[in-house]
């Protein structure tokens, strides 16, 4: 930044994905202020970044210096030597949590809120739940959006994943949690209809569209009638958050399934489940320090244990037997995902010096007798809105972008 100009305040967001212009110097605004470099971005011969040009095409970015605007008085010495060298944050800058809906998000946004003050990093949390999969030129405007927001920062939105590399911009460090496949749905099942003890009118101006015999249908009925709300491929949630932006990633098969695998071996440094959501906070802790220092500490303080018991579900209650073997089977691919994602979970513990308990899933054919809902009751995310189609497909096979 050029000597004499105003030093910019903490970038603030004013819409879910655009943060406000600020001064950045001499008088001009900017969307952003300039980037801090990441560790990867000092490496020596590492290739330049891109940015994304208008028309959906990938542009090489060209580094410019703003030329210095002295004042009477002022120094010369930028005149004279050129612009400091960027700081290095020798830490991961860019995060992206693109979380899973009725997976505890709820819990761990309130915990990022009170850790950014603390930490002193950038939380940007979109408020847009219903668009997950997006359109070639969404994806450009939200990926060009993150990669100019101020370092270090964490942005959250309920988004399935993007691939940042496809689009020639450096890859964001990717965290997430799921939960067993059958509790989330059950969970997101009763909450649209009778929300939290927050209060039971909140669920009414959520959904203000759904008819009384649509709100008390009985899961029972959804699940053996095979209603599209209870049925595939509605059920088939939690993988394409992991496949990504590809049709294909929303059609239950295996196709999407190794896709969502490879990503999370590929893409994310840390995946955790909600029924060990103690360890999650603590793995992320030790892997994300700048970000998560302390993290276990407020999740476990009488205060922060006040605010939980006025957001579970109300009137939520396990289905008979017979449905929940039906729902099973519909979903065998989210619990060959969940089951994938455990384990690697468990790994992540092991290196650290933590130890897991081996049980079957809370819905394993084998634990099926066993009808209690074990995920413990945790701050619950906003309503999960309907997510409309795309105006226009998109296969992310990059076969669109100009070789460079």
């Amino acid at each position: 930044m050029p000597i004499g100009c105003a030093v910019a305040k903490r970038w603030r967001p004013q819409t879910p994905d655009l943060g406000r212009r600020i001064q950045t110097g001499c008088g001009k605004t900017s969307e952003a202020s300039n980037r801090f470099l990441s560790y990867e971005d000092s490496m020596v011969g590492r290739p330049e970044k891109s940015l994304v040009s208008q028309n959906g095409h990938p542009q090489p970015v060209k580094k410019k210096h703003q030329p210095h605007c002295a004042t009477s008085g002022e120094s010369t010495f930028l005149d004279d030597h050129g612009p400091p060298v960027p700081r290095v944050l020798p830490f991961p800058s860019q995060v992206v949590y693109n979380r899973v809906g009725k997976c505890g998000s709820r819990t761990v946004l309130i915990l990022l809120r009170l850790l950014s003050e603390k930490h002193e990093f950038n939380l940007v949390s979109s408020e847009i739940h219903n668009r997950t999969r997006l359109t070639k030129h969404e994806q450009v405007d939200l990926i060009k959006n993150i990669s100019i927001m101020p370092e270090p920062f964490l942005y959250t939105r309920h988004v399935h994943f993007l691939n940042f590399t496809r689009f020639r911009v450096e890859q964001p460090v990717y965290i997430n949690i799921i939960r067993d496949p059958i509790n989330r749905f059950l969970s997101n099942y009763f909450f649209r209809r009778f929300g939290d003890w927050r209060g039971e009118q909140n669920h009414l101006i959520r959904t203000p569209g759904m008819k009384d015999d649509e709100r008390y249908l009985d899961i029972n009925v959804c699940i053996l009638e095979n209603y599209p709300e209870c049925s595939n491929p509605r059920t088939f949630y939690i993988i394409p958050y992991f496949c990504g932006q590809h049709p294909q990633c929303r059609e239950p098969g295996v196709w999407a399934l190794e896709r969502a695998k490879q990503n999370v071996l590929e893409n994310y440094l840390l995946v955790g489940i909600l029924e060990e959501l103690e360890d999650v906070l603590l793995l992320l802790e030790r892997l994300l320090p700048h970000y998560f220092t302390g993290v276990l500490n407020i999740y476990k303080s009488p205060d922060y244990k006040k605010v939980g018991n006025m957001t579970g579900t109300v009137r939520k209650h396990t289905p008979t037997l017979e449905a929940l073997q039906v729902l099973y089977h519909r979903m065998h691919y989210e619990y060959d995902f969940y089951r994938f994602v455990r384990d690697q979970f468990h790994l992540a513990k092991k290196k650290i010096g933590l130890k897991s308990v081996s049980r079957p899933s809370a819905y394993s054919h084998d634990f099926l007798r066993d009808l209690a809902l074990r995920t413990p009751e945790l701050l619950e995310e906003e309503e999960e809105e309907e997510d409309k189609p795309p105006e226009t497909t998109l296969e992310d096979d990059a076969s669109w972008l100009v070789n460079l």
